[in-house]
């Protein structure tokens, strides 16, 4: 059965990011997933997870200059020694929040990517955290939301991943992204299940709930069941009202939150 984790950065934004943890907990989540945590120390998010029973399962290593559009480094030319330095400060961060999952984010064509650059950056991202237990995910994002994004298709996931060959190196499967992208989720769930690592939900077009729209989403998590996938499915969703409002989804697809 589906277990789903809450994500903080668009999740219970109708509170400051720290109070989300207990937000999420109430609302019968068990565990809870974001882009970013580095804003604060790590010792005030691990008290709040654990003051409130949560596990993090997903986080994203340092994306470059967010605020200043770029969408990570991981791909990009000339970028690899601040790279470097941004596995060390997730993996710091990953290790006191018991977190068993980082995603790289690729970054964007027009900012110089280079396939060969993506490559042994997640190498070299993949060998570290093999020793902490720690996977590094990649997620191919539709270019509707993110134009230039270097990562678009699932295919081509599998390729880098296999060409890295790293047993720790695995598919962020956004059902939303893939949608948008390329269509065919359900076949794709079974196609890739095996390098799968973590799922996202939300609704296409506008990113919303997960019950309604183009997707069947009570088929797409029948189908992610019937995989024998243990993991999580982050709820990287923008609520169309209020979070908690909107949480009527779970009963309409026949899955429960925990």
């Amino acid at each position: 059965m589906s277990r789903f984790a809450a994500n903080l950065s668009l999740l219970f934004t109708e509170v400051a990011f720290l109070d989300r943890f207990e937000a999420a907990a109430r609302a019968g989540f068990k565990a809870v997933e974001f882009l970013f945590p580095y804003g604060f120390d790590a010792s005030e998010i691990r008290a709040r997870v654990e003051s409130n029973g949560l596990q993090v399962v997903l986080f994203n290593l340092p994306p470059g200059h967010w605020d200043e559009g770029e969408r990570g480094i991981t791909a990009l030319r000339g970028r690899e020694d601040e790279f470097a330095a941004g596995i060390d400060l997730a993996l710091r961060y990953a290790e006191a929040l018991g977190c068993p999952r980082l995603h790289a984010m690729a970054g964007l064509n027009q900012h110089g990517t280079d396939r060969s650059v993506y490559l042994r950056n997640l190498t070299l991202a993949a060998e570290w955290a093999r020793g902490e237990g720690i996977d590094i995910l990649i997620e191919p994002i539709n270019t509707y939301d993110i134009p230039g994004y270097f990562l678009t298709s699932t295919e081509e996931a599998r390729s880098v991943i296999q060409d890295v060959g790293a047993p720790n190196l695995g598919l962020q499967f956004d059902i939303y992204h893939r949608h948008r992208m390329q269509g065919g989720v359900i076949d794709a769930i079974a196609e890739f299940r095996s390098i799968t690592r973590h799922y996202q939900c939300a609704n296409p077009p506008d990113r919303s709930e997960p019950a309604c729209g183009e997707i069947d989403y009570a088929a797409i998590f029948r189908a992610i069941d019937a995989t024998g996938y243990e993991g999580w499915v982050g709820c990287e969703y923008r609520p169309k009202a209020g979070t908690v409002e909107g949480l009527n989804w779970p009963q309409r697809c026949g899955v429960t939150l925990g």
